[in-house]
């Protein structure tokens, strides 16, 4: 198969930025509130989880951009991004968890006052516990197979893996998984995936230069026409569409979890 001519050193800022988000989600608050911060959340602890935020925010927020709306706007990013995990581990299911933080993500990106994106931390923080609250009401719970198999594609979305090697890794049958994860989910195991990986192809859309074909190349799409395809199902633009609109809001610097990374 041909090989994508991205440049290795983006891609291997991509994992680390990636990983960076994933296990240590913003590392510049001390560890230990941090952590008090994300378990409140899985708690469903809507008051230890403000009183957290609260000391975390009498601190100097680490400079993320030279223009502080920008660097202010990253850093809410960050926080979106540790919240959104933080309520998957909870119990919330994953869609409903994207998509939240999708609308606060494009809610950021609207705001321009440095005041009005503050109160914003506070109102994602709320809006995620309560979710989070109606999400253990429905009983919605995803068995430790599921859990495996999401941790699995999310942390596999630059290898071309099969089924198989999915039901492998959570030593359950092909066909018992795809029916499980259906069930549990609501979605399709490959529905799932292609979500994931245009989510994550966002990142080389809005930072690289590379044509539509080595992104999709990247992520192991079988052509561009069916990366594209799969993009507009849920941007609701062609990938090309995006670059131009998102280059031309000057947003340019917004960050990978601006897609709310699975």
């Amino acid at each position: 198969m041909k090989q994508s001519s991205i440049d290795p050193e983006i891609v291997q800022r991509f994992l680390s930025r990636k990983i960076h988000h994933q296990r240590e989600y913003f590392m510049h608050p001390p560890y230990v509130i941090e952590k008090r911060l994300f378990n409140s959340i899985i708690a469903a602890n809507c008051e230890s989880a403000v009183t957290c935020l609260d000391k975390i925010n009498t601190l100097e927020r680490a400079v993320l951009a030279e223009e502080p709306v920008r660097s202010l706007k990253n850093s809410l990013i960050c926080s979106c991004t540790l919240m959104t995990r933080a309520a998957i581990e909870g119990g919330m299911p994953p869609e409903v968890a994207f998509n939240l933080s999708d609308a606060y993500i494009q809610e950021i990106e609207r705001k321009e006052k440095m005041t009005d994106l503050s109160l914003l931390e506070y109102t994602m923080l709320e809006g995620f516990i309560r979710k989070l609250k109606e999400a253990r009401r429905s009983s919605r719970h995803y068995s430790h197979a599921v859990h495996l198999a999401i941790e699995y594609i999310q942390e596999n979305s630059l290898q071309d893996f099969s089924l198989e090697n999915l039901a492998n890794h959570v030593y359950l049958n092909p066909a018992y998984l795809s029916h499980l994860f259906k069930k549990e989910v609501g979605t399709s195991i490959t529905d799932f995936i292609n979500r994931v990986k245009t989510r994550e192809s966002v990142y080389f859309l809005l930072h690289t230069n590379n044509s539509i074909s080595e992104v999709a190349l990247l992520f192991h799409f079988c052509n561009q026409s069916y990366y594209t395809t799969v993009f507009k199902k849920y941007f609701g633009m062609t990938p090309s569409q995006f670059r131009k609109q998102r280059g031309e809001e000057g947003r340019q610097k917004t960050d990978l979890d601006d897609f709310s990374l699975i």
